[in-house]
């Protein structure tokens, strides 16, 4: 399959091209970024051809691969469906709810392949006790915490990007949680509650088709030695742990592409898609305008009277 890649930011460079020029079965045919000077660079770095039109990367490829900016991906990814270009998407989708319909509805419509690339459903133990919990049931809550150090003022995270540090840390690792959290308990019939936390911490309750609630924590301003992820389930069979250690990023990426090659010669949906794509997006939408309600409550006078 012939991909190509657009994006040239940390990621792009870290993850997205060494995976697409190492992996066997993917011809990697060129970058398109929104800097010139970088797409040369990182082209350069990995022997393929830097393309300042993205429209003539897409007639080039089969395929592309996406390491932008959410409100960015969603407007080249709908481009290049509509160009009969299969995706490997990042998440979120899309920065809101409409980019991630359009994107949805572009992916069914072009009939092309897609996978988002939720890092922990492609790393190998946790893909298998996500499905083992699926299959298990009975459960009765879960709580899941994902907490980043990235804008904490001893980081230097390259991670540290704009778009980060406009939409915080319930756009960045909520959809990892909720990855977890939505093939285990079931989709989320409603965000119960939803509060600000130190930074740009969320916490949100939600209840789960299956009758479930789970509780999320989310941070990107957490302390250096506070941060980490994790999740727990409790129900029928007792208490578990989403297992730990072993994610490395290059390894999942090469299984999401994988995953996508299989999609696109099978003609079968895969279980993250832009369809699922657009759901966690949907859910944390909710999330977001409860937040902006409680907000809005906050600073109503108070007309109570004394």
């Amino acid at each position: 399959m012939r991909i190509g890649l657009l994006g040239t930011g940390p990621w792009a460079g870290l993850v997205h091209a060494p995976v697409l020029d190492a992996h066997e079965d993917l011809d990697f045919v060129g970058v398109w970024g929104r800097r010139r000077e970088a797409a040369e660079e990182l082209a350069d770095r990995h022997h393929t051809r830097a393309y300042v039109d993205v429209d003539a990367l897409l007639a080039d490829v089969d395929a592309v691969a996406v390491a932008l900016p959410p409100d960015v991906q969603a407007r080249l990814a709908v481009r290049a469906a509509g160009a009969g270009r299969h995706l490997l998407l990042d998440k979120p989708v899309a920065a809101t709810v409409t980019g991630a319909r359009a994107v949805a509805r572009a992916v069914r419509e072009a009939r092309v392949a897609s996978v988002v690339f939720f890092t922990t459903r492609f790393v190998s133990e946790p893909r298998a006790w996500i499905a083992q919990q699926a299959a298990a049931g009975g459960w009765f809550t879960a709580h899941a915490q994902w907490l980043g150090d990235v804008f904490h003022e001893e980081s230097e995270s390259p991670f540290a990007t704009p778009w980060r540090g406009e939409k915080g840390a319930l756009w960045d690792v909520g959809p990892h949680a909720l990855s977890v959290l939505l093939p285990v308990l079931g989709d989320v019939r409603r965000v119960a509650a939803a509060t600000q936390g130190p930074g740009d911490t969320v916490h949100a309750v939600l209840d789960h088709a299956n009758g479930a609630s789970s509780t999320l924590t989310l941070s990107l301003t957490a302390p250096p030695a506070a941060a980490g992820a994790s999740l727990e389930l409790r129900g029928t069979a007792g208490v578990t742990r989403l297992p730990q250690g072993g994610a490395d990023a290059a390894d999942a990426l090469t299984r999401a592409a994988d995953e996508l090659l299989a999609a696109a010669r099978d003609r079968r949906p895969h279980p993250c898609d832009a369809a699922f794509g657009l759901r966690v997006t949907e859910v944390l939408a909710d999330v977001e305008t409860l937040l902006a309600e409680g907000a809005r409550r906050l600073d109503a006078p108070d007309l109570r009277g004394d």
